[in-house]
């Protein structure tokens, strides 16, 4: 049974859901990562977790405008307008996979670049939410999970964790290769398991 305190040090921490949408993870996403499929049921395990201890669930998720206006200059030539690019507003792609969703009380942040701070207002909301600690899941390990992830600390964030068995890229070399780089910087990484069993 959790404490008083452990039920105050959920209140302050926010899981952050990254990128699991079809595009990102079924086999003919758009923009598919090799690994994604494969920790779904890592995903939903721990977004049921969280809210059962309490914890802030935050839907981070990509969404551009059908003409690519939006997308980083490299990806602009996948949105023609004809045919919908990855993550298209309003596209099957832009959802999120099943078994994951938006319940009330979560929070869905969007964004257009790899960061999940970078020109969201996802700062100033979990900072007036009195959230100093983050815990992040999701794709894809080297970008937009790095990249939030680094922001965090820069932006200084008591906790930052990352879940490793519930994060992944195109390759376990890749992913473990970034997971090292975080763990440098102070960020824990525990499984899943570790983790719940320290909310425990």
């Amino acid at each position: 049974m959790a404490s008083s305190s452990d039920n105050h040090k959920s209140n302050n921490t926010a899981l952050l859901v990254i990128d699991m949408q079809k595009d990102f993870i079924l086999p003919d996403g758009l923009m598919r990562v090799d690994g994604g499929q494969s920790i779904v049921p890592k995903v939903i395990n721990a977004v049921e977790f969280a809210r059962r201890r309490g914890i802030l669930v935050i839907w981070v998720v990509r969404e551009h405008d059908l003409l690519g206006r939006d997308v980083e200059l490299f990806r602009q030539h996948l949105y023609s307008g004809e045919k919908a690019g990855p993550t298209s507003k309003g596209s099957d792609g832009a959802e999120l996979v099943d078994g994951l969703v938006i319940k009330e009380g979560d929070y869905k942040v969007v964004k257009t670049r790899f960061s999940a701070f970078f020109a969201t207002h996802l700062n100033s909301f979990l900072k007036t939410a009195g959230i100093n600690s983050l815990v992040v899941i999701g794709v894809q390990t080297p970008n937009c999970i790095r990249q939030t992830v680094f922001d965090a600390v820069a932006l200084d964030y008591k906790n930052v964790t990352v879940i490793v068995d519930a994060t992944a890229a195109a390759t376990p070399d890749v992913h473990a290769a970034n997971i090292f780089d975080m763990k440098n910087i102070g960020v824990s990484t525990p499984t899943l398991e570790e983790w719940c069993k320290s909310h425990d």
